[in-house]
């Protein structure tokens, strides 16, 4: 199946500038391994760093585009690789993935939930919503369809007392960092189908630049035994979010290959 290769440029909820051009620094990188063009989704705007509804109505026309984007390309029979700059463009990704590969199932690699709704919400952040919407527990306007049963969530150790219950509640399976991960991940996805979310949180702090910063995450080894065990499964897209380009405002680049390396036999998969 032919790969496509999208890079989302506009904004989704950020907190700071640092994200755009992150996720246009890991498409080029990504470009240059697969050989492949990228389609650019969104013009760079300053970060409003909102409320989830100032940022929801500031982000919607790109969202929008990324939504029809990724409907056309499964629709063609494409497989989908993607360069996101904050969590919140997976309310646009995932209904499309849903739609088209119902039985899919979405691994979430996240140091948190992203499964609140606006009401429950603490913050009011909209890439706190980013997977609760596509599992249609609000209505974001981007649509949804994707089953809570065909989640699996992965590195998650910042959880609202919500998504708590939530995951207990729906008995999403929740797969700690710790020994046996990829043991544990194989059990949950069980040889299904899999589209892989990768929020770079889910890392241990000091290893790539990303906004949020939680101790006890993974190493680049944990995420690419991790990557080997999903390669089992047939890959319909991944996703990589998060990932800031510079550890501070006006700091040097930081190249992402480290992290495209872990990412190999996902990528080897892909390939053939």
């Amino acid at each position: 199946m032919p790969i496509a290769l999208t890079c989302f440029q506009g904004r989704a909820g950020d907190h700071n500038d640092l994200g755009i051009p992150g996720a246009k620094s890991i498409a080029s990188h990504l470009g240059r391994r697969f050989e492949l063009e990228t389609v650019v989704i969104g013009e760079p705007e300053p970060a409003l760093n909102g409320h989830w509804t100032v940022e929801l109505e500031a982000a919607m026309a790109a969202l929008r585009r990324m939504h029809h984007r990724f409907d056309a390309l499964y629709a063609g029979g494409a497989v989908s690789l993607a360069a996101t700059s904050r969590c919140a463009v997976s309310l646009a990704t995932l209904p499309a993935v849903a739609k088209h590969h119902k039985d899919a199932v979405v691994v979430w690699f996240d140091a948190h939930g992203d499964l609140n709704t606006p009401e429950a919400s603490s913050t009011g952040y909209l890439g706190g919503l980013a997977l609760s919407g596509p599992c249609g527990l609000w209505q974001s306007g981007l649509g949804d369809g994707l089953s809570i049963a065909n989640l699996v969530l992965v590195g998650q150790r910042d959880l609202d007392p919500f998504e708590t219950e939530l995951i207990a509640t729906k008995q999403i399976p929740h797969i700690r960092p710790g020994a046996n991960l990829p043991q544990r991940l194989a059990e949950a996805v069980a040889g299904r189908p899999v589209y892989i979310h990768l929020d770079c949180d889910v890392l241990n702090p000091g290893i790539v630049p990303t906004d949020y910063q939680h101790e006890d995450g993974l190493s680049l080894d944990d995420l690419r035994a991790a990557c080997a065990v999903l390669a089992r499964s047939e890959v319909v897209g991944l996703e990589i979010a998060e990932f800031q380009n510079v550890w501070e405002e006006g700091g040097d680049p930081v190249s992402p290959e480290p992290l495209v390396d872990a990412l190999e036999p996902l990528l080897e998969k892909l390939r053939n």
